[in-house]
């Protein structure tokens, strides 16, 4: 099975919009048996995600995974949206919600998930509290905003470091998930394991993640405001799944917008790496 997947297009940005309708028209120009899409495609509060689907003019199987900008919404439910609404959508205009089903093909499979975070890539260098991660804002950034001042009921544990680091994640004011990040997560993991052990059958099985798996793929030491996104950016315990399944053979991810390659315990792990300015897509063999 020939695998061609991409990631990171931000349809619906102003900046990315033509990089990405540019990639496409590429990517129509590819002989491959299968493509993915893996996440951050566009966002789903309006339009954007058909108008950049129906660009795709690929006749074979079309599998899509959910990112964390699918689930931004300035007055919904995001996890409505990733449980009822984007699966209806999605489908609707032609593709697999690989979310939920996983897509086999002769004795090769593909497992999909938005992944999410559990801050476990935190840096421990910035000496930032968990509270802080929760809230998806840096100690030295909610300083600034009152609505955040019950983050300073103690503070005797906030490093230096810490105080003057200035950066929020934005899944905090667009993402409304109605539980933990650490519990949603945890639903999405057992939806994995349930469909990797449907699938102990297959000789060999792709894991497709929006969020990064494993360590080796983050990206490197960076200034405080680009570690402190590094929680955010995926969780150790996704690799730690699909480890334990000798018949993964390759992991993809997104997400970071940093194109890297590891070998992980004999897995082939892949960041496929576009961003609002670059695009890319890589083509595997399953």
């Amino acid at each position: 099975m020939r695998l061609l997947a991409t990631s990171d297009l931000h349809f619906n940005h102003p900046r990315s919009r033509q990089g990405a309708i540019e990639l496409i028209a590429q990517i129509n120009s590819q002989k491959v048996d299968v493509l993915l899409l893996l996440g951050d495609t566009a966002i789903a509060d309006a339009a954007h995600l058909e108008d950049c689907l129906n660009l795709f003019t690929f006749k074979g199987p079309r599998l899509f995974v959910a990112g964390n900008h699918e689930l931004w919404t300035r007055g919904g439910d995001s996890y409505e949206m990733l449980t009822a609404e984007l699966p209806a959508r999605v489908k609707a205009a032609g593709w697999q919600w690989l979310q939920s089903h996983p897509f086999v093909l002769g004795d090769a499979a593909i497992v999909g998930s938005v992944g999410w975070y559990d801050y476990g890539f935190a840096v421990a260098r910035l000496g930032i509290p968990k509270r802080f991660y929760e809230a998806k804002i840096s100690p030295g950034a909610a300083e600034r905003h009152t609505e955040f001042s019950y983050l300073f009921e103690q503070t005797a544990d906030i490093s230096s470091i810490g105080r003057e680091t200035f950066a929020r994640w934005n899944d905090g004011r667009f993402v409304r998930l109605g539980r933990s990040d650490e519990v949603f997560l945890d639903e999405l993991l057992a939806t994995m394991e349930r469909q990797l052990e449907s699938l102990r059958h297959v000789p060999r099985v792709l894991v497709a993640t929006h969020h990064v798996p494993f360590h080796e793929l983050m990206p490197p030491p960076s200034a405080p405001q680009w570690d402190f996104a590094k929680a955010f950016l995926g969780s150790p315990r996704i690799g730690e799944l699909v480890r334990r399944y000798p018949n993964v053979r390759t992991v993809l991810a997104g997400h970071t917008h940093m194109p890297g390659e590891a070998q992980v315990d004999g897995i082939r792990a892949i960041e496929i790496g576009g961003g609002y300015r670059t695009k890319r897509y890589v083509i595997v063999e399953v």
